[in-house]
Parts: C-alpha cells; structure tokens; sequence
C-alpha cells in the first residue's frame, strides 16, 4: 500500500489539512473509540467486489452525490416515507449500493456500537472503491455527524451530465472545489457505467430538433456511431453504457485519453475541453506518462470534497441505521 502515489498524496494531503482542522475531521479521530473502523469497512468492501466490481463505481457516486448535497452529512441515505428525500430525486433514482452500505454501517456498529457516523462510512466506502479499483490510496479525514435533513429539491446542486464549463465551475465553487478539483473529480467516470438517458440527447436531440441528424458536433463521429448502436433511441431507458470503454472497472487514466479525443460520454466531460485550465490537464494527463501526479490530486481534491460543510461535535447525529434518523 506504501507505494510512491500513496506517499506523493500524503504530502500534498498538507495542502487541505488546515482546511480540515477547522472542521474538526482527523485522520486518527476514532483512534481511542474505534480502532477498527477501517478494517470492518475494508473487509465488507473486499467481500463484496469480489463478487461484483461493477459495485465501485456506484458507491464512489453516492459519496459525491451525498458532499454535493447539503455536504457530507449522510443525508443521501435516508429515507422518505413520502418519497421526498434525497435518494428519491431524478439525479439519484439511477444511485445502487444502499444495502450494501447499511450492511457495512451495521458490522460498524457491532464492532463500536454508536461511534461511528454514516458519513464516514461512506466517506471510507468511496475510498476503498477506489483503492481497490486499482485507483490512489489516501487517508480520510473523519469526525463527520450525521444530518437529519434529506429534500429531493436540493439536488439541484448536482452538477447535471448536461452542464457547461460555467455551471459546473459554479456548482463546484458552491462546495468549495476550483477549477483543478473539477478537472480531477471529473476523472472519477473513469470507472462505471451510465443509462443512455443522461447523453442520448447528444446523438439525437442535441438542439431539440429529435431527429436522427440533430446530433451534437463535438463528439467524436466514430464514437458517436458506436453510442447511437447501444442506444437505439431517446425512449431508452434501461440500456447500460461503459463511462470508460474497456477498463471501466479500474481506476486509471484512460478517462483522460478518451475526452482529449472528444469520445467523453457526457457533456460535462466534453466541456472540460472549452477552458483552457482543464483542456491543459487533460491532455497532459492523456498521455498516460504521470499516473502517480495524478493519484496524488485526485487523493487532495477527495479529501477537499469530503470536508464540504460537514457537520461535526455535537452537530448532527450518530445514526445507528443509515436510512432513518435515530428517534
């Protein structure tokens, strides 16, 4: 696990640390009341992609989709019984893994019974998938509570796959990401799969006409031809698409090669190329040649994003299941 990435994260991990500690997140912050905690949650998450990797992607989506969103409170999880939390908007009816990450929160609580927050959970959920997708290692700051507070209209802060470089640039602004964060966290569909519906627009509809010519002129022409095969239509709704076509369960830099060649799946992937900050990364980064730099900054710019207004001491709540607030 020592390896250079993991070292070079670590040292740039000093970058956000102060940051961090006026959010009162530590490293080592269940050290003295629970030691274990990253063993049980690592030992859940190797059981479980062993028997599916394709599970990585959508639990690293669900940690973003929960900062994003009131930040990183856990409020992603909970339940409605009216069908107005969270996890009932449009953005996340397409979001998988729940069970599985109740599972993980109740060997937590076994091991420390009322110690450990959702939050975190999920928090060391999304780094252990990308850990063992073969992607960076990093330390998780931890010491997040649990919100109470889950409203499917809030998903509007989610950067939509349709965004330009100007809201996404906002939208990430809103949870305190720059312009480099957004290049990097963008790199996360390395990994994963996405329904026809989230870019069939861009082979069919793209300014509104529906037919089969209004196409969108930035996609690479092969490409196109190769989505427009697995996805028929405007009217699909189940079809699956591979983000990273060959390597879409491990963690690597091919997402960079594929957007420098206009073959990103979604708008906001094509749209990394029209900035000239983010244009730079990516074709910096396609040629495959600085893997370990950029681990590093997808380490830093996670940890950034994991402290999006967290709730911590006695803010919040220890919930002993993560989709119903404690009564």
């Amino acid at each position: 696990m020592a390896s250079r990435a993991v070292v070079v994260v670590a040292l740039l991990l000093a970058a956000v640390s102060a940051s961090c500690a006026r959010a009162q997140l530590q490293e080592k912050f269940y050290a003295a009341t629970c030691p274990s905690v990253e063993e049980v949650v690592r030992k859940e998450m190797v059981r479980a992609l062993s028997l599916a990797p394709s599970l990585a992607a959508p639990l690293l989506r669900m940690h973003f989709h929960d900062c994003f969103v009131r930040g990183c409170d856990g409020s992603v999880l909970l339940d409605s019984a009216n069908k107005t939390a969270e996890k009932d908007a449009k953005p996340n009816l397409t979001l998988r893994g729940f069970d599985f990450v109740e599972r993980v929160k109740a060997a937590v609580e076994k091991a420390c019974p009322d110690t450990v927050s959702c939050a975190d959970v999920l928090a060391l959920i999304a780094r252990d998938a990308v850990w063992l997708s073969k992607g960076p290692f990093w330390e998780v700051p931890l010491g997040r509570r649990d919100g109470s507070v889950s409203m499917s209209n809030d998903t509007k802060a989610l950067p939509p796959p349709t965004a330009n470089i100007t809201r996404l640039t906002q939208l990430f602004a809103a949870v305190n990401l720059d312009i480099k964060d957004l290049v990097v966290l963008s790199a996360a569909h390395t990994i994963g799969t996405s329904h026809c519906f989230s870019f069939s627009d861009r082979l069919y509809n793209f300014t509104g006409m529906d037919n089969a010519s209004d196409i969108d002129p930035t996609l690479e022409p092969f490409y196109m031809e190769k989505l427009k095969s697995k996805c028929a239509s405007l009217d699909d709704n189940t079809t699956l698409v591979e983000m990273d076509p060959g390597s879409f369960k491990t963690f690597d830099l091919d997402y960079f090669k594929l957007v420098s060649k206009r073959r990103g799946l979604f708008h906001s992937d094509g749209a990394l190329l029209t900035d000239a900050f983010t244009r730079a990364y990516i074709l910096r980064h396609a040629t495959g040649a600085f893997k370990d730099e950029f681990f590093a900054d997808f380490g830093v710019s996670m940890v950034k994003m994991g402290n999006a207004n967290v709730l911590t001491g006695t803010q919040g709540e220890i919930r002993k299941k993560c989709s119903v607030v404690n009564h």
